[in-house]
């Protein structure tokens, strides 16, 4: 046969195609799409795999003991809590419980749709695994989803309803310079503990030199610990993480990786004591403590493994008198889901490390070897992700970097406008820096129009600044609009979300951008056109459904071309 000369193959071609099939080679089922290892003689597919039947071994389980009696409550007083860190041999045991059977398999939402139901996701393991441990922790899912009906605004966006995560709407994330208290997000770890003041303490203890256990009554002595009110806005380091889902997948901790969108963020104003105070009080650090380690009342799983919730700060923090311990928020008593009767407020800081239902702090040598700290709320290089990385290679989060958002318009919305298209927004920078100009654009970040000052909300070194702005717009169609932030030491935000992008999907600090359809109103043509869609009662939205009604008539057609060349020409 000659070279180069092309014969028909005989072999028969495979039929397998399934109905879904064209979803699934254009990338909108992604997570049914096999793995192609290319490393050996010809390409070999790897399967999704198939979940195994369910299992559960009732003799091992029932040999670990009487559960109600091995997890019972802690203290009086104290509903949900379970004391875990201060006893390694019921951790063990609920290893094995958890270890002795199977649960079903995580949702795929990343890389196939999103539900659109609300609560979005259900946290279906999470609930599993409080009533397989049972004891305290059996109605803990129930009781919780019960604070949430009763102290959040019925518009809020339950993303995961147990461990509780959720947002306000867009239309109201900003619609205050302060959040309300129904209104501000919440992003929980495990279930909500409900606590009787009377019966709280708060225990202080490892490297200081005298360990004490304070009650709230202690805390709130003013001839003790002077207060402290201060305008505090918390970032959760998943806001914005839709962007980065949207574009390309990822994974973080345990937790279904909840589509957060830009309402993750809230400013509220706190009132509580300095934890140096606190420390001083217990005659100050022994020598070597260079960090402070917060536990939380509330149970964490990971790895099959049961814990309190247990993160870190560092010492110099503290000492700047930048982590409270705060009892009050927007003028009440913190609500439940926020962490009554005590929580910490670390300034400028992730918010995972403000720790809600605080009962504990010791004085540490070094960050907490908790895997909340370190081996979660990593920044990861781009190349790193599920096939090679190690918690070691990762940045923990602790300061936020600048970062805003668009409110109003939302993406994909189509917006009438007089040349003008009024957005509205927020802008934020960690680490006690602050928002000092706020720039929107119209043409994708071509050209950029600073927000009036005058439309900016107060400067404050602790909180975000709210904004809006007529941004001028003569064209038509769709446009990008893109929205960043220069702080007061000129930071400012990577233009793409590429840029951003991370493994543990943490930390959208790119410059928001949405795409509109513009329709400029002040354009005559547009006007007649709008008044005939207005006249005829034609549907205008969606922008993609057909007009119903003759846009140009035949004369107006045929005069047109005895006026212009035809599209042809003779020669």
């Amino acid at each position: 046969m000659a070279p180069g000369i092309l014969v028909p193959d005989s072999r028969p071609l495979e039929t397998v195609n399934r109905p879904d099939e064209w979803k699934i080679e254009q990338g909108l089922h992604g997570g049914k799409l096999p793995f192609l290892d290319q490393t050996g003689d010809r390409p070999v597919e790897i399967l999704p795999r198939e979940w195994p039947k369910p299992y559960k071994d009732e003799c091992a389980i029932k040999a670990v003991g009487d559960r109600d009696e091995l997890f019972k409550a802690e203290k009086q007083g104290w509903k949900g809590y379970v004391e875990w860190e201060k006893f390694p041999e019921k951790k063990a045991k609920a290893h094995t419980i958890l270890t002795s059977q199977s649960f079903p398999p995580n949702p795929e939402f990343q890389m196939g749709p999103i539900p659109d139901t609300n609560p979005v996701l259900p946290g279906t393991h999470w609930k599993m695994w409080h009533h397989a441990i049972a004891g305290e922790l059996q109605s803990v899912p129930e009781d919780s989803w019960e604070t949430v009906l009763r102290e959040k605004h019925p518009e809020m966006l339950h993303l995961l309803q147990f461990p509780y995560n959720g947002e306000a709407p867009k239309r109201l994330v900003t619609a205050k310079a302060v959040t309300p208290n129904n209104l501000h997000f919440v992003r929980n770890h495990g279930g909500i503990p409900l606590i009787d003041e009377a019966k709280f303490t708060l225990d202080l203890d490892g490297l200081v030199n005298e360990p004490k256990t304070f009650t709230m009554k202690d805390l709130m002595d003013e001839t003790r610990f002077p207060r402290i009110k201060k305008m505090i806005t918390m970032q959760c380091s998943g806001t914005r993480r839709i962007e980065q889902i949207t574009l390309y997948a990822g994974q973080g901790d345990e937790v279904p990786q909840a589509p957060w969108a830009e309402g993750a963020i809230g400013t509220a104003e706190y009132v509580g004591i300095s934890l140096k105070k606190v420390i001083k009080a217990c005659g100050g650090l022994k020598d070597g403590a260079k960090h402070l380690e917060f536990y939380g009342a509330d149970t964490y799983f990971k790895d099959n493994e049961v814990m309190n919730y247990v993160v870190s700060v560092p010492w110099g923090k503290v000492k700047a008198n930048e982590v409270l311990l705060c009892w009050e928020m927007n003028g009440q008593r913190l609500p439940a889901i926020h962490g009554f009767p005590l929580r910490a407020m670390v300034l400028g800081y992730i918010g995972a490390r403000g720790v809600k239902w605080i009962y504990r702090i010791k004085a540490i040598e070094n960050p907490s070897l908790a895997p909340v700290q370190s081996k979660e709320y990593l920044y990861f290089n781009q190349q790193v992700g599920k096939h090679n990385q190690r918690p070691t290679d990762g940045i923990q989060i602790q300061e936020m970097p600048v970062s805003s958002a668009i409110m109003s318009p939302w993406t994909t919305q189509v917006v009438i406008h007089n040349g003008s298209i009024h957005c509205k927004g927020w802008a934020y920078s960690g680490g006690g820096r602050w928002p000092e100009r706020v720039e929107l654009s119209a043409d994708g970040g071509f050209s950029w129009y600073p927000v009036p000052l005058e439309n900016l909300s107060k400067k404050s070194k602790w909180s975000w600044r709210t904004w809006e702005i007529d941004l001028p717009c003569e064209v038509e169609g769709w446009i990008e609009i893109v929205c960043r932030t220069w702080d007061n030491a000129l930071n400012t935000q990577p233009l793409s979300v590429r840029a951003a992008w991370n493994w543990g999907l943490h930390v959208t600090s790119s410059a928001h951008r949405i795409k509109v359809y513009s329709i400029n109103k002040k354009r005559p043509a547009t006007a007649s056109k709008l008044k005939m869609f207005e006249q005829t009662g034609s549907p205008l939205a969606p922008i993609t459904w057909p007009e119903e009604f003759v846009t140009q008539g035949w004369d107006e057609y045929r005069k047109f071309w005895e006026k212009h060349d035809p599209r042809d020409v003779d020669d």
